[in-house]
């Protein structure tokens, strides 16, 4: 039986998605699913919804009726445990498995994306050989695991392009982060092409904070992702935003309207501190040619 909605909905909406998927892909309609199960067709659409938590127990049924392998059964189960708390950090080697991807699931259904990166150039925007140094540096992998993370990586961006409802993409990024080479200047020359010719798109805008900005709010913040969602009929929000940071040990899912505003009034005085997209676009050319030079 499941319980009340309490605490953080971020875990309670992953586990929905990643059930609704698993029917989908069983060709169960919700109402073949209810009578399999023996619940109501109503409480079907509140788990599948995130309007209610639900027991790892009940979870292991509806993997059961739907055919889920034992390893996302496993994952699943251990993302029903995580529905009741109050804050959401997921940390690395807890009840979930680490190669348990739960960010894609919000990634895929948000119609935009707020970010910030004073690191790195984000996954969705990194040619393949720009991620492929960057997980290279950060792991001890096979060559052979690196070119599948590589993979799986190229195949998350297609989001971006998508012909359907693109999201909407602003992402600011700290000048470090274009000056810093990796992976080699042809490397990282070839990157910021990428960025210049992806900040053409009529659903992406990328800009640089310049060092000439001086101290910027991003100062206080560091990396941050905020994710908007579908909205109904009426305008109202299909399901809340969500805030994502990313940790060296954990990723933090925050989606309390306060934190949301706190979040989305930093991201607002950083976008109003960075360069414009057509002057940041002239700044990725310009330091591309500089590592071109010989």
């Amino acid at each position: 039986m499941t319980g009340a909605a309490t605490g953080s909905t971020v875990p309670r909406r992953q586990l929905g998605r990643y059930l609704r998927e698993l029917r989908t892909n069983a060709r169960l309609t919700v109402q073949a699913a209810a009578k399999a199960l023996e619940w109501s067709e109503a409480k079907m659409w509140r788990i599948e919804t995130g309007q209610t938590s639900l027991r790892s127990h009940d979870v292991e049924l509806m993997c059961r009726v739907y055919g889920a392998r034992d390893e996302l059964k496993v994952a699943l189960m251990g993302l029903a445990k995580e529905t009741k708390g109050k804050g959401w950090w997921h940390a690395y080697g807890d009840v979930i498995p680490d190669g348990f991807d739960l960010f894609i699931g919000l990634e895929e259904a948000a119609r935009s994306r707020e970010e910030y990166s004073p690191e790195l150039i984000p996954g969705l925007l990194q040619t393949p050989d720009y991620a492929r140094a960057v997980i290279r540096n950060n792991t001890r992998l096979q060559d052979e695991e690196i070119d599948r993370r590589v993979q799986l990586r190229v195949q998350r961006q297609t989001l971006v392009t998508r012909p359907t409802a693109p999201p909407e993409l602003k992402v600011v990024l700290n000048e470090a982060v274009v000056r810093r080479v990796v992976g080699g200047p042809t490397i990282m020359a070839a990157q910021l092409g990428h960025l210049a010719e992806v900040n053409q798109r009529a659903n992406v805008s990328v800009r640089v904070v310049p060092f000439s900005t001086g101290a910027h709010k991003g100062l206080d913040t560091g990396p941050f992702i905020v994710l908007r969602f579908p909205t109904t009929a009426d305008g109202r929000d299909h399901e809340p935003p969500t805030v994502y940071v990313q940790g060296f040990t954990g990723a933090l899912y925050l989606d309390k309207p306060r934190e949301i505003d706190r979040y989305a009034e930093a991201f607002a005085a950083i976008w109003s501190n960075a360069l414009p997209s057509e002057d940041s676009s002239a700044l990725f050319r310009q330091i591309a040619r500089e590592m071109n030079e010989p």
